[in-house]
């Protein structure tokens, strides 16, 4: 059974009043902030925590705003460029039936993709992009060895990928995420010389109505239901409701799980009996190739099975 501090998804068994009345299947108001508590997202920012420019350049990563690869030093690709040669060839192998067949087709879906990855800086990094990267250790693929027995290790004597080495990179293994390009357009901003953060948030996405309201935000914390004699089933897949009336005895609550009326999610009597006994289960478990309810799983083999 996972400890207080875990949030797992599943089925767990809670010791509550006899009169807790908790409307069933309705999240635990003290696991809910209060609607008050929370700050409102920053509409300078649209939440996102970036300055105007750094929104920009990071819609410029992504090809959501205007680039031209001209512009930060690259060349733009062209159908006949071999990664993206490749990567036509390659679609239009795996999926005839999408693309259709033939040299028109491939140069077809290479002309697309051209003009799909020119607009966009992600796949047209120049040398200060490249530099900020390997500083941020995002590019272990190019700038170290891998192996079973040492892991990552770095080539010796160290490399610095060039542009183009990155870019053909990015483009075999769509290489680049979010926080690679996080790392170029705060080091973008920092070349030239602008902020990188929202200046109505700090950077948070989130605005509060006085540095009170912030604290009383960060103080909150999770209110368990009140403990007592009671015996009942819970959800986590939520933030955790209720699942079952509040029963006297364990046995009681484990006829009422095993009551056909339950539907799909009826168990024998026994098997309740052990997932109640244990307290816990996730929502759903595979076994030999299949899936079973976690209740099932607890119930017939137990949680250490």
């Amino acid at each position: 059974m996972p400890d207080g501090g875990e949030r797992l998804m599943g089925r767990e068994i809670k010791r509550v009043p006899l009169d807790f009345d908790a409307p069933i299947g309705e999240v635990w108001t003290g696991y809910v902030m209060p609607d008050d508590l929370r700050g409102e997202q920053c509409g300078t920012c649209d939440g996102g925590g970036y300055s105007q420019a750094a929104k920009h350049l990071h819609k410029m990563w992504y090809g959501n705003a205007p680039f031209r690869p001209e512009d930060n030093g690259s060349t733009p690709l062209t159908p006949e460029t071999p990664a993206v040669r490749a990567f036509a060839e390659r679609n239009v192998t795996r999926s005839p039936d999408y693309y259709g067949q033939g040299e028109h087709v491939i140069r077809r879906e290479a002309r697309r993709l051209a003009d799909y990855w020119n607009s966009a800086w992600s796949h047209h990094v120049n040398e200060a992009d490249v530099a900020a990267l390997v500083e941020a250790g995002r590019l272990y693929d190019l700038t170290h060895t891998w192996t079973r027995e040492n892991g990552w290790q770095p080539i010796d004597p160290p490399v610095m990928p060039t542009p183009e080495q990155v870019n053909q990179w990015n483009i075999a293994s769509m290489g680049h995420d979010a926080i690679n390009a996080s790392v170029v357009v705060r080091a973008r901003c920092e070349r030239d010389g602008v902020d990188v953060l929202c200046s109505a948030c700090g950077g948070e996405g989130i605005r509060w109505r006085n540095d009170q309201h912030k604290a009383a935000h960060e103080a909150w914390e999770r209110t368990e239901p009140p403990s007592g004699d009671g015996w009942q089933l819970w959800e986590t897949v939520s933030e955790g409701s209720p699942k079952s009336p509040v029963f006297a005895t364990a046995d009681e609550l484990a006829s009422w799980m095993s009551d056909p009326e339950r539907g799909r999610d009826w168990v024998p009597g026994d098997v309740a009996a052990k997932f109640i006994a244990d307290g816990w289960a996730p929502t759903l478990v595979g076994s030999s190739g299949d899936l079973m309810s976690g209740v099932e799983f607890v119930g017939t083999r137990g949680g250490d099975a």
